[in-house]
């Protein structure tokens, strides 16, 4: 299924070797340019916006958290899907990309061998491959990729905004046309949002276009959001500068809440839905308990990067 969305009416008001596309700034360079204040990714911000504790709990006490199945899951189906494209275009098939699944499996288990516990029994483990199998036979109904060369695959970028804020985060996928026009994939392996949440979903997709922008000076002609899991989905969506301007507003936003709170050390709890998958329940007010002690403020807390190689996505 395929659904287009046009910018909403009030968008102005409110250790795999990486390809890498930064900024870095330094001592040595032009005092115009500003110094990092701190670091933001997407899912970071995200963080921050579903609940202020959470990103206190992962962000400054950075709390360890078991690792999800189905974030492995998405974590080993991104990995092939990048793979895929080592093949030439003719032997990009379903079947080629089934035969991918089991080694990235064990690649990532051989780096993360704790993985291994999520499982009960052989049986589960294989339950959850299955699943993995259906969202890669998804993608096919999706696009064919023996049409598709991208530009970049797993692409790191930074950009530092003008007040130092650094936007940082992986690109799954970037398509450049003949014309130039640049497409920005993002793979999910779970299923597409009900139009009530489609706004946070592209948040997403904003902040990396966003990014690209105050890098490379253009806006993506077309982020797209390809959802393997339920019946499969393509998101489809146009941004233009008032939107990316829009988002930076946001971002700029958020980071002096976050400020705030590190001054304050006021980390408020945002009771939703989401709760019963939060893996710090036992220290949330909400549900009885008490958050530990705030460690001591370092400077670079918030620019240090906190996903390792096998970090789980979804």
């Amino acid at each position: 299924m395929l659904r287009a969305i046009g910018p909403r009416a009030d968008a102005r008001r409110p250790p795999r070797a990486q390809t890498v596309t930064a900024v870095t700034y330094s001592a040595g360079m032009s005092p115009t340019q500003p110094a990092v204040i701190g670091a933001l990714s997407p899912s970071r911000a995200g963080d921050f916006m579903t609940c202020p504790l959470l990103y206190r709990f992962r962000v400054v006490d950075r709390l360890p958290e078991p690792p999800s199945p189905a974030a492995v899951r998405g974590t080993v189906v991104h990995a092939v899907l990048e793979r895929l494209y080592d093949l030439p275009a003719p032997a990009r098939t379903a079947a080629a990309a089934l035969a991918l699944l089991e080694p990235q499996w064990h690649r990532l288990l051989a780096e993360e061998p704790g993985y291994g516990d999520m499982f009960a029994d052989e049986r589960e483990r294989a339950v959850w491959l299955g699943g993995a199998r259906s969202m890669l036979e998804r993608y096919f109904t999706l696009e064919d990729p023996t049409l598709l060369e991208p530009a970049e695959r797993e692409l790191y970028v930074e950009a530092v905004l003008d007040n130092g804020l650094m936007l940082r985060g992986y690109i799954d996928r970037v398509d450049v046309a003949p014309t130039g026009e640049v497409r920005v994939v993002d793979y999910k392996t779970g299923s597409a949002p009900g139009a009530a949440f489609e706004a946070r979903a592209l948040f997403q997709m904003k902040f990396y276009a966003l990014a690209l922008w105050r890098l490379r000076g253009s806006v993506p002609r077309l982020l797209q959001l390809m959802y393997l899991g339920g019946e499969g989905e393509v998101l489809r969506y146009t941004p233009d500068e008032a939107d990316l301007r829009a988002t930076e507003r946001k971002v700029r936003a958020l980071w002096s809440a976050i400020e705030r709170a590190l001054e304050t050390g006021e980390w408020h709890p945002r009771p939703s839905r989401l709760c019963g998958w939060c893996n710090h329940r036992s220290l949330c007010p909400e549900f009885g308990g008490t958050p530990p002690p705030l460690p001591a403020r370092q400077p670079g807390d918030t620019v240090r990067s906190t996903r390792s190689p096998g970090h789980p996505r979804g």
